[in-house]
């Protein structure tokens, strides 16, 4: 199993990023691509998801790019990661909730690394700490090829979650390391990836 790893250092556009993934779907579809995972940071993005409402938007006059992803509404700004990835489950477990499990694990562990301890909510999918989330998780699945991504507060403004309700929850319940007392933040990227591939070999 192999897995083609990208970061971007450089903002780019959520529509630009979608589109990027999604071709690259097609590709690991045709069986043309290998697996992947993309590290980047969006410029200051609204998104909502299939099961959005209007009563999510508490500022009207925000920009919101609506999507074809599951949940409601939230956000994406610089200082949050964004770990986005498409991998083809057809020779690996064809199982969603396990991808997931993974995939909690992940942020769990890179939580680890700057003394973050977190948890899981039964009711949410996502990471928490002491009550408040951390990191967002979407997936979607098309023909066992299973991609979205993840997303991690690191840095990022949370006053701009007030202009929301983020993934139906209150804008209070939001956090990051920075939030959580974390002020030096070093090697994101080579923790995020050193501890991605441990666990890919699980999927």
């Amino acid at each position: 199993m192999s897995i083609e790893i990208k970061i971007s250092n450089q903002q780019i556009p959520y529509k630009k990023a979608i589109n990027i993934l999604k071709n690259r779907v097609n590709l690991i579809k045709k069986g043309k691509a290998k697996d992947f995972l993309w590290l980047l940071e969006h410029p200051t993005t609204y998104t909502a998801g299939i099961r959005s409402a209007d009563k999510d938007i508490l500022d009207k006059k925000i920009k919101i790019i609506k999507t074809d992803r599951g949940g409601k509404i939230t956000l994406h700004n610089p200082g949050q990661k964004i770990l986005y990835f498409a991998i083809d489950l057809n020779n690996k477990k064809k199982d969603i909730r396990n991808l997931v499990t993974i995939l909690e694990n992940i942020i769990i562990q890179f939580l680890k690394k700057y003394k973050i301890n977190s948890n899981l909510d039964k009711k949410n999918i996502g990471v928490w700490v002491k009550g408040k989330k951390i990191a967002s998780i979407g997936i979607k699945v098309s023909k066992w090829v299973a991609y979205h991504g993840c997303s991690i507060n690191i840095n990022n403004d949370l006053k701009k979650y007030k202009k929301i309700i983020p993934c139906g929850l209150d804008n209070q319940k939001i956090t990051s390391l920075k939030n959580e007392g974390v002020n030096i933040i070093k090697d994101i990227n080579k923790n995020i990836i050193e501890i991605f591939k441990k666990n890919y070999k699980k999927i």
